[in-house]
């Protein structure tokens, strides 16, 4: 397993933490239980000791004292004098207890201090005894007698139990070693399945999602961030291939538009070259045409520096500006647009917008003229409108032109698109002025909607946001 894996940090982690726990366990484990086993010790020779010694402290034999093995036994006095009875028989050293041990042992008997029953201390000999002090309970209460036990059992009997719980320990944490990694592994399962999943995935390949409902969080909100992160690239390679696809569909259009009236111009100048330029008609007839595609040619180039211009930051001069104005303004000219065409306006007053007045006018010029184009000349029908539509203004072109396939309707804002080729081309279009209009739109924080039905005509109404009533001074 390698050291750096998650598997194997959490792993180790893990089974640290364990041990630790278990070490504090045992440690106090063995200090409460050697406690235990020194306040049971103390009661148990205090109460089945104190019978007989009661009758040697009494009697106070001068000659040998025979004791129970094991304990050292001495009386202290009242007035301190303390008499090691068992030493004196050649038994166990009697521990000799300070003043404060002395004291508080002695505070035990009557009731005073119920934490310290007991006193561990070193005989002369270096042995470590567990010593209690008990009244002689002679009627004029005479003095006390110590006894003592070596702790060395006590503590084995501790130490054993220390020992049993290590070894439990150990297999323990063998045992959760052995469990554990197969349930680590399977918990982190979902992570590999991410990494096995984000491996599969390049600039090519990024439509597969993670699952989001594993029941783990932390692993279902990575997944919904990797998806979240999966399906923004995606949509970023996706316009980042629609704008190589627009781009190059714009430079062969471009180089379509432009290169039909250059050839026009090379043709007649050639022509003009062989001779005709000697002949008045032909040549004045050459110059016209010359002329009228180097117009087209400008208006090309015009329309596409607008474009640009459009894309990239838009300068527009935005006032308060009533719309119903705007209309009135370019009456005269729509009318003669509109030629022998029946012409209506319906305007709605006091609709008031923050546009840019001449961009505006430029899109209705357009939208206009892309209806005369689609009318007969003596037979069409032409409705400019102007009317609310909640927070916004819509200022519509309707006509009774032959209508627009509904297959059309999603790429006529496209640029150089157009549904009939050869009448717009006939009529001068190159299929911008739809494009040009969308941006000046949009730039207003707007849009252009369009509304088609075959034989019955087409409507595109430019939607604009209304500006919000001014304050009162």
């Amino acid at each position: 397993m390698n050291p750096r894996s998650l598997r194997f940090q959490l792993l180790a982690r893990s089974l640290l933490i364990l041990a630790g726990l278990l070490i504090l366990i045992g440690s106090l484990q063995y200090i409460f239980m050697k406690d235990f086993l020194y306040r049971n010790e103390a009661e148990t020779i205090g109460v089945n000791a104190m019978g007989p010694l009661r009758g040697i402290v009494s009697d106070r034999p001068r000659g040998p004292v025979f004791l129970p093995d094991n304990l050292s036994i001495a009386f202290i006095a009242e007035d301190g004098t303390r008499t090691d009875l068992s030493g004196a028989s050649g038994g166990a050293v009697s521990p000799e207890l300070s003043t404060a041990e002395l004291e508080r042992l002695a505070d035990v008997r009557r009731g005073r201090d119920e934490k310290g029953r007991y006193a561990v201390v070193r005989d002369s000999e270096g042995v470590e005894q567990l010593v209690v002090l008990r009244s002689d309970g002679g009627p004029a209460g005479r003095g006390y007698i110590q006894i003592g036990t070596p702790t060395a059992p006590l503590k084995a009997v501790a130490l054993q139990q220390l020992l049993i719980f290590a070894a439990l320990s150990i297999l323990a944490l063998a045992g959760g070693l052995a469990l554990y990694v197969p349930v680590l592994r399977r918990t982190l399962r979902p992570l590999q399945q991410m990494v096995e999943t984000v491996e599969r995935t390049d600039a090519g390949n990024l439509d597969e999602r993670f699952p989001t409902r594993q029941g783990q969080e932390e692993v279902d909100r990575l997944a919904e961030s990797f998806n979240g992160m999966l399906g923004r690239l995606a949509a970023s390679f996706e316009a980042e291939r629609e704008s190589k696809d627009r781009m190059r569909r714009f430079i062969a259009d471009a180089s379509h538009e432009l290169r039909t009236p250059l050839t026009s111009i090379h043709g007649f100048l050639e022509v003009l070259l062989r001779g005709a330029a000697e002949k008045r008609e032909q040549l004045y007839s050459a110059l016209n045409s010359m002329l009228g595609e180097s117009v087209r040619i400008k208006k090309l180039v015009e329309d596409l520096l607008l474009l640009a211009k459009l894309d990239s930051a838009p300068r527009l001069e935005l006032r308060r500006t009533r719309l119903d104005g705007l209309i009135d303004e370019m009456e005269p000219h729509l009318r003669m647009l509109a030629g022998r065409r029946a012409l209506t306006f319906v305007a709605s007053s006091d609709l008031v917008a923050s546009v840019d007045a001449d961009q505006i006018k430029q899109v209705m010029l357009n939208l206009f003229q892309n209806a005369v184009q689609h009318t007969d000349p003596d037979r069409g029908s032409i409705e400019v409108a102007l009317r609310a539509d909640g927070r916004d203004a819509l200022l519509s072109v309707a006509d009774n032109g032959p209508g627009i396939p509904e297959p059309h309707l999603a790429k006529l804002f496209d640029r150089f698109y157009r549904v009939d080729t050869s009448r717009t081309r006939k009529l001068g279009g190159a299929g911008l002025g739809l494009s040009i209009s969308q941006s000046i739109a949009e730039a207003h924080g707007g849009r252009i909607e369009v509304a088609s039905e075959l034989g019955r005509g087409s409507a595109f109404a430019l939607r604009l946001p209304l500006a919000p009533p001014e304050l009162e001074p």
